[in-house]
């Protein structure tokens, strides 16, 4: 698969907001290819799917939540939460597009209903018999929330995206050195967090964790 890299100079996690994607047939099957190979783990897969949606799940919850910092926390929550939930992603006849913009809408709605303890209308996508999973995606989102912005953002598009350091750099904006000390710090607190909520890193997503950067 062609590896693609933004070079996105911004702050932050550097989302630009989209509104606009390329449909032709080429780029739907390459999209469809990416899917099936991001069901069986591939991170290279992911990375593509990353790269092609984040601007515009950026942009989606920003018109959600009306806030860069938080539609920034929140893009980055989905694409977290994508690698235990693509699996339910079946093409009939709803584009990946859609079913992922349906996502971050849910994720977007949980946060605001969370900040604001107000019932909101919400659309879910999980399945009956999840909870375990669900509870693991929980506990991962809840680790990262403590993290400080810049070590959350390292650590989702180091482990859970699959960005190399220089990548990283490049779309936040700063030295590759920075990246590792971010990442260090970032990794350690992470694993301490999980601990601390009983989820071991070796048995879930975050076991990438235990990985040199």
């Amino acid at each position: 698969m062609r590896r693609l890299v933004t070079h996105d100079t911004h702050t932050g996690a550097g989302f630009r907001s989209r509104t606009t994607l390329d449909e032709s047939p080429e780029s739907a099957r390459t999209v469809r290819l990416a899917i099936a190979r991001a069901k069986e783990g591939d991170r290279e897969a992911l990375r593509y799917l990353y790269v092609r949606y984040a601007n515009n799940v950026y942009g989606y919850v920003r018109s959600i939540v009306r806030d860069d910092h938080d539609a920034e926390d929140i893009t980055q929550h989905v694409f977290a939460k994508l690698m235990t939930v693509i699996v339910k992603y079946d093409d009939r006849g709803v584009p990946f597009s859609g079913w992922l913009l349906r996502l971050s809408r849910n994720v977007a709605l949980d946060h605001l209903r969370g900040r604001r303890q107000t019932p909101t209308e919400e659309v879910r996508i999980e399945s009956p018999g999840d909870d375990w999973s669900n509870d693991r995606t929980r506990s991962l989102h809840d680790a990262l929330a403590t993290l400080p912005e810049d070590q959350r953002n390292v650590v989702v598009m180091r482990h859970l995206v699959g960005l190399s350091p220089a990548e990283i750099a490049v779309r936040m904006g700063r030295s590759e050195s920075s990246i590792h000390g971010l990442h260090h710090r970032g990794r350690r607190a992470l694993q301490r967090e999980l601990g601390r909520l009983d989820s071991a890193p070796s048995t879930s997503v975050a076991g990438r964790l235990t990985h040199a950067c």
